[in-house]
This record gives structure tokens, sequence and C-alpha cells, in this order.
């Protein structure tokens, strides 16, 4: 297992996503700002190490009710949460774009939607955009467009957006930050007896039926059951993945340094792998 943590430090374009839950404080629902600039600085000092690096980012909805007050019973209406991500992701890329110029980075905005993916031109010119932005030595922050999102054109959870992003761009890991160590036996605030992972080699059926579509948070979307599917897609593009717990952000050094930390999922490249496909089931 220690040779396997040892060739993450090899990997040259990584995928980081964080989810609504992780950004924010519990108690208020406001932005925890120490761990958005722990985060900002642990990215920028990955890229500064000559890595490609992308963030997928959650939570322009929870800051866009945040910010115009939404009462709880309209907070689920579509056309809410519409206007809610049209505020809260200006909030968002604005509190990125001053962080990361602090530590002289530029970051971009990309907002994507199934269709980016299920159409070839969409796609194709999507795959150009981040590319171009990479040699650039630009981070791009990705998020869905839950502006113009509907059932048929959303992803429905980042966790599944972020696997779908690191194929698209070849990337060769993709770490989900979530709320828990990484995959256990079962769920580890229910069960005591569940059981850690450190390594999942292959995917097989046991594995996925671990998956729960549950999740610990009312903020975000996607549990576990998202995660192993994100990890399916990740896997069989030829990336490996790693969740581990956003509690403390400064684990992504810890991850890139081959660190025994988060659970790894190994890759195991198909073949027949067609990005399309994913959003088409």
């Amino acid at each position: 297992m220690d040779h396997y943590r040892e060739l993450i430090k090899n990997k040259k374009r990584i995928v980081v996503k964080i989810g609504s839950s992780s950004l924010r404080h519990k108690e208020t629902g406001d932005f925890d700002y120490i761990k958005l600039e722990t985060l900002v600085r642990e990215l920028c000092n990955i890229r500064n190490q000559g890595k490609d690096v992308i963030l997928v980012s959650s939570g322009a909805i929870a800051a866009g009710k945040k910010t115009v007050h939404i009462p709880k019973e309209d907070e689920h209406k579509l056309e809410v949460k519409q206007a809610c991500a049209a505020v809260g992701q200006a909030r968002l890329m604005m509190i990125y774009e001053r962080l990361f110029s602090q530590y002289g980075q530029v970051a971009a905005q990309i907002l994507m939607t199934k269709n980016t993916i299920a159409a070839d031109l969409n796609r194709f010119n999507a795959r150009n955009t981040f590319i171009e932005l990479l040699k650039l030595g630009v981070i791009p922050i990705v998020n869905e467009n839950d502006t113009i999102s509907t059932y048929e054109i959303e992803f429905g959870d980042n966790d599944t957006l972020s696997a779908i992003v690191a194929a698209l761009v070849d990337a060769d890991l993709l770490i989900l930050l979530s709320d828990i160590d990484g995959l256990y036996t079962d769920d580890p605030r229910k069960n005591p007896d569940a059981r850690y992972m450190p390594i999942v080699p292959e995917l097989t059926e046991e594995i996925m039926a671990m998956g729960k579509a549950t999740t610990g948070s009312d903020v975000g979307t996607g549990g576990m059951n998202s995660k192993l599917n994100a990890a399916k897609i990740a896997t069989s593009a030829g990336a490996d993945m790693i969740i581990a717990n956003s509690r403390d952000v400064r684990i992504l050094h810890r991850i890139m340094d081959g660190r025994d930390v988060g659970t790894l999922f190994l890759s195991h490249k198909d073949e027949n792998f067609y990005l399309k496909d994913v959003v088409e089931d």
C-alpha cells in the first residue's frame, strides 16, 4: 500500500472537489473564511509544484440563500434555487478570486450542465477551454450551472461532476473532500462496528453495494453512493481517486506527500470508457 501512496507524489493533473458543508460554519451557514483561505493556499502550493489543479466547488445555492434570506418553506423551489445560485455563484467567485490573487494565482470560472458533456461539440470545446487554461497556469473553478439547471440537465451532485471533469481533462488524480475519513463497510455514525478501508484495489459489486444514498449534511448533496459512482467514472477513465476528510483541508498536502490518509481507489482504465455514455445512462 505504501507503494501506491508514494506514486501519488508523481501525479501531474489533480481535480479537487469540496462540498458546501465543508465551506461553511455549521452553526450559522456563513462562509468559513479560515477554511477557504487554507484550501486556496493548499491548491496554490500544489500549483507551485508545477502540477495542474482544478477545483470543483459547491456552495453557490447555499451562499445565495443566506444572502437574500430565503424562508425555509421556499428554499426547495426550483426557481428559488436558480435565483439563489445566480446570486451565490457571483459571491463565491468573488471570494475565490480575492484569495487566489493573494497567492499570485489566477482563477477562472467554468459552469457546466449535462449538455456540456452530452453534445459532442460542447464537450470538445469544454475540454479545449480546460486544457488552454491549464497551459496558461490558471486554476479553473468548476460548478454545476445551477442558474439554468433543471432535472433533465443537472448532474445532481458535484461528486459526479468532479469525476466527469477528471475524465474530460485526463486527470490522473481526483480528490473528494468530504465529511468522512474515507470508505467504511457501513455508516460509522450509525454502526460502531463499521470497518475503515484505506485502499480499494478494485470496485467490485460488493464495494459498490456499500454506497448509501444518504448524506450527513442538509447543505450539500450526495452521500457515499454518489462518491462510489464518482470512483467508478474516475477509475474507468484512468484516474486514481481519494476520499478524505475536509475537517482540516491541510490534508491535501499530506495526500500529495504520499501519506496514508483517506481511502485510495486505484485506477483501472477501461478502453471502452466513453464519457458521453456517463451522462446518457
